[in-house]
């Protein structure tokens, strides 16, 4: 599941080497915490959330397949 947020946000991003991908654990939730540079937080949120949504979607959806809850938070720098 990191690997996939970690992919997904390096491709949207102007600054990839600043992309940065943690998860806590706490039994069967996963918490995802995703940290970019500044000026790409707007490309990694999209308008109104919309690539957020997605990128939680798919992250949701991994979860799943490994019987596992997961959310996404996005950290301002």
């Amino acid at each position: 599941m990191k690997a996939l947020i970690e992919y997904i946000a390096r491709s949207l991003v102007e600054h990839p080497e600043q992309v940065e991908v943690r998860t806590r654990r706490a039994g069967r939730r996963v918490v995802v915490e995703l940290r970019v540079a500044k000026p790409d937080m707007g490309r990694v949120v999209g308008r109104h959330g919309r690539v957020a949504n997605a990128m939680r979607a798919l992250l949701r959806v991994a979860a799943e397949r490994e019987n596992k809850l997961a959310s996404l938070d996005i950290i301002e720098p």
